[in-house]
């Protein structure tokens, strides 16, 4: 494996589904890397593909489902190529996946202790008292107050978040290269995703960990994120780092979400929120002209023509005729 380059480089992945009605593009052909030590986030809408780029990464997608891509590499091992079995050896192992809902990312018949040491055991062969040391260790790590008695509970018996931290200590088991967390503080309330948060970036520099965040929260995302990778109907429409992203926003879509946001400024406060006219487009066929232009106010002719392509200047990616003047102009 190589120890240069990204840890995760994905190039124009594409995910398509099974639908009486043709094949659904969930995801059409997107490319993004996640470097080392990095957090990257993808956002959007619910069902622009976010997720299911995500679990495409490790091949966890429903029966039916076509993955292809022109290079998915992790630590410079082609994912494309990889059998099952090499993909369930990494699964766990090299990358560690935290689910949106923890309680049913957890077995209700095992404890919480039996779990964690079977993820230990199956990537490295060791000795029950062993695993059982370990489970420990990072139930501790991960701020779980009583790790010993925990060890002996079963998901029922913790709450949301303490159950949440012991879907990442089982993410954490076998020391990761690389986490993909999709949507971990979804279902937790605002005092709970906060502390998620803050254990997240924490455990990340202490491990030196990558992450992939999956979230539909650009607050969240501004909190956390060293670059956003923006998705709208199963494409990238926008790619930058954060501090670029918010100073300057390109994509209508992109500053169609941060409208959406409350404000403090005392210009706006008290104002009512922007809103984005539509729905989101069928992912059903074939794809023509730029996906948001049903719902943008910019939207031309030149919007409804071919595929529009990803432009970028100065590492600041944008799927826009408009994003960059004329200068650009197709």
């Amino acid at each position: 494996m190589s120890d240069t380059g990204p840890v995760l480089s994905v190039r124009d992945l594409t995910v398509s589904l099974p639908h009486r009605m043709g094949r659904v593009h969930a995801v059409r052909e997107i490319s993004f890397d996640v470097g080392r030590g990095e957090t990257v986030c993808i956002v959007g809408e619910s069902g622009c593909g976010k997720s299911m780029s995500a679990m495409a990464i490790l091949n966890l997608l429903p029966r039916g489902a076509v993955r292809n891509a022109a290079r998915l590499s992790f630590l410079g091992e082609d994912l494309l190529s990889a059998k099952e079995k090499r993909l369930r050896e990494i699964r766990g192992d090299r990358i560690g996946v935290i689910f949106q809902e923890p309680l049913t990312a957890l077995n209700p018949s095992l404890t919480i202790g039996e779990q964690l040491m079977e993820v230990y055991r199956r990537h490295r062969p060791s000795r029950q008292g062993q695993a059982r040391e370990r489970a420990v260790e990072m139930l501790g790590q991960v701020g779980i107050p009583s790790p010993e008695e925990r060890m002996t509970q079963y998901p029922h018996h913790l709450s949301g978040g303490l159950r949440q931290r012991a879907v990442i200590a089982m993410a954490l088991m076998c020391e990761p290269a690389m986490i993909i967390a999709d949507e971990p503080t979804t279902a937790l309330d605002v005092t709970i995703q906060a502390q998620i948060l803050r254990l997240l970036i924490d455990l990340k520099n202490r491990f030196g960990l990558s992450l992939l965040l999956i979230t539909h929260d650009l607050a969240v995302a501004s909190r956390v994120a060293d670059r956003i990778v923006v998705m709208y109907g199963g494409q990238v429409v926008e790619d930058a780092t954060t501090q670029a992203f918010f100073n300057r926003p390109m994509h209508p879509y992109a500053r169609g979400l941060l409208g959406c946001l409350p404000s403090l400024d005392p210009e706006t406060k008290g104002k009512p929120l922007q809103v984005i006219p539509g729905t989101v487009p069928s992912l059903i066929g074939d794809l023509t002209g730029c996906t948001f232009r049903e719902r943008c106010t910019q939207a031309g002719p030149e919007c409804d023509e071919g595929i529009i392509p990803l432009r970028s200047l100065d590492g600041h990616r944008v799927r826009c005729v408009r994003a960059f003047g004329e200068a650009l102009s197709r």
